[in-house]
């Protein structure tokens, strides 16, 4: 029996997960949807779908647009008179262009931190080294990683781990999910250096 559960539950919480987006999505475009049901004889599921597909379509079409260097001049455009005021707009872009690959990131190394004189290990971002060999640290809270707080905290506290920042980045959007790799990797650290984890 439980061997047929350990088969069949990440099954189910997948399509529970794959269900909830929908939902969720649907949620969103109700507008459109009702609008194709009582214009027309679609379904209502039909009707999701076309709209989904438009969506995707624009979405593609507006990227072709960008590409050019027409679109590329009136996006640039917009951005700079409009979005770039906007409150948390350029923090949510970065993380966004980080996640795609498409942007370099502004942290230059991933590590597992100690900002309390605890055993307990934090997720965070080396934003700047400084000469006495201390760290500028940014420690995301999940799921959001544009918020969060940052450290100044003496090197021996700060384990600097062999990780993508995009995929450290994507265990904070999980809530630590697929954070092994950096555990073992602190590990591997811990047995060569074991002067460097107080």
């Amino acid at each position: 029996m439980f061997g047929g559960l350990v088969v069949l539950m990440p099954v189910i919480v997948f399509f529970l997960v794959v269900r909830w987006l929908y939902r969720v999505l649907t949620d969103v475009i109700y507008p459109l949807t009702s609008f194709l049901v009582e214009k027309t004889a679609l379904q209502q599921l039909l009707a999701d779908v076309l709209v989904i597909a438009s969506i995707l379509s624009i979405c593609f079409l507006i990227g072709v647009f960008v590409k050019t260097h027409m679109g590329n001049l009136i996006f640039r455009g917009v951005e700079n008179a409009t979005l770039r005021y906007a409150p948390g707009y350029s923090m949510i872009k970065e993380t966004v262009m980080m996640l795609f690959g498409r942007s370099k990131s502004p942290f230059s190394a991933v590590a597992l931190v100690r900002p309390f004189s605890s055993e307990t290990m934090m997720t965070a971002f080396i934003t700047d080294e400084h000469p006495d060999g201390s760290f500028t640290v940014f420690i995301p809270t999940a799921p959001n990683p544009t918020s969060g707080n940052i450290y100044h905290l003496p090197g021996e506290r700060v384990h600097v781990v062999d990780v993508p920042v995009d995929e450290a980045l994507r265990t904070i959007l999980s809530c630590g999910i697929g954070s092994t790799n950096m555990i073992v990797k602190t590990g591997e650290l811990r047995n060569k250096k074991p002067d460097m984890i107080g």
